[in-house]
């Protein structure tokens, strides 16, 4: 049997009378940018997210460089300034904060949700401040970054109330998480149900064709309640202009086309069962996987993880911070020969790429000074030693789910 880690061509193939339906409509029509196919794309996403703006753009990335950019303009931030991030991430996050000149400042994860440690985070707010009023120092920390990684949702009261304690933005990283949710509990302790992406400040999306709302190519939108954030990003977005032949900003072209619009807007119809489908392979791998050399990580209600990826943990249970690389890619290898795809995601953390090597924010590498002298972050490290990404998309089959179970339970 094989079992492909994502089949896209499966996956347009679940709605696919449509979705060439809606090609073939823009092709006729002769409009291919920013006509009415994105106008009633981000009309619709902003209402399924719950924003009064949604601004497409060309990719993930630029959303979030959008997002900064943004707030720079506006005078919120400026370069030099810091923003709270996970330390394990994929590297656009940490692009989308160092293209604008603001400093990553990176927390671990907790290794049971493999997502920021909220705790962390306030350990860096309380030296912060003590160092403010020690020595009036400023706090150049101006933003949280949160991250919904592999699907799951990242946000927590307590992050709220930091921000709110600090005055600092919230910004979401939604690129995985199209459709979950969160329990929000307000300033005045009222709890609302909420799609990530309308948690915090903004909230950054991208529509690569591998996610739960993935295009035909690159694409990625900008939500945000803030109208003036809204109107900077679409101007940003469009080489810098609020209207024609008149530039306010030095922007760029990065502008969604009438394609992927169409396409997306076909595929949100289908979203939330495509994710409920996600849900039911994910609860199978919950429910069935039994091996000790495998950890999965901390399992939340469905609401809360749309499984964009499933994620788990190859290491020996009698090593604490597993054994390195070698058992997770013996069985990466040995389901590949059993027809079976997983991908690592990802096997080299931000904090040790080339091209943050000498970035003067970047303490985590080894220091120069010798062994030992410099800060490490190892739980993110350890996951990008153990972690592997099983097959999970909203068109995989039982024979195939339970397939993958029994390889993963024999693996030895």
């Amino acid at each position: 049997m094989t079992v492909p880690f994502l089949s896209l061509k499966d996956v347009t193939a679940l709605h696919g009378a449509e979705i060439n339906e809606a090609v073939s409509r823009v092709i006729n029509s002769g409009w291919y940018l920013q006509g009415e196919e994105n106008a009633r794309f981000e009309r619709d996403y902003a209402d399924y997210i719950g924003t009064k703006h949604c601004i497409g753009c060309a990719n993930g990335l630029d959303a979030l460089i959008w997002i900064w950019r943004a707030y720079i303009e506006l005078g919120v931030m400026q370069p030099g300034d810091e923003v709270i991030l996970p330390a394990n991430t994929y590297i656009a996050t940490h692009l989308g904060i160092t293209e604008n000149g603001l400093i990553p400042v990176c927390v671990e994860p907790k290794e049971e949700t493999l997502e920021i440690d909220e705790d962390k985070i306030e350990e860096i707010l309380v030296k912060r401040e003590e160092q403010r009023v020690k020595n009036g120092i400023e706090n150049r920390i101006k933003a949280i970054c949160i991250v919904h990684l592999y699907g799951r949702c990242a946000y927590t009261d307590k992050i709220g109330e930091l921000c709110r304690k600090y005055n600092l933005k919230l910004v979401e990283d939604n690129a995985q998480a199209h459709g979950c949710v969160a329990q929000v509990r307000g300033k005045n302790g009222e709890v609302k149900t909420v799609r990530t992406g309308a948690i915090g400040d903004a909230a950054g999306h991208s529509f690569y064709p591998g996610k739960n709302l993935g295009a035909l190519g690159d694409g990625g939108a900008v939500t945000t309640n803030d109208d003036a954030l809204a109107a900077a990003v679409r101007a940003l977005a469009n080489y810098g202009s609020q209207k024609k032949y008149v530039f306010k900003y030095t922007g760029r072209n990065s502008r969604l086309d009438e394609i992927q619009a169409a396409v997306l807007d076909v595929k949100l119809k289908y979203l939330d069962e495509d994710n409920r489908h996600r849900q039911q392979v994910a609860a199978y791998y919950y429910d069935h996987i039994d091996n000790p050399l495998i950890t999965l990580p901390k399992r939340l209600d469905d609401a809360n993880n749309v499984y964009h990826l499933f994620p788990i943990l190859v290491k020996s249970p009698s090593l604490q911070g597993g054994d390195g690389v070698g058992l997770r890619n013996r069985l990466h290898d040995y389901l590949a020969e059993h027809g079976v795809g997983t991908v690592i995601h990802y096997p080299i953390p931000p904090h040790m790429q080339e091209c943050y090597k000498d970035a003067a924010w970047n303490r985590y590498l080894p220091s120069p000074l010798g062994e030992g002298a410099g800060e490490r972050l190892p739980i993110t490290e350890m996951l990008a030693e153990c972690e592997l990404s099983l097959p999970m998309s909203p068109c995989l089959m039982t024979a195939q789910k339970e397939y993958v179970v029994r390889l993963i339970n024999e693996f030895k």
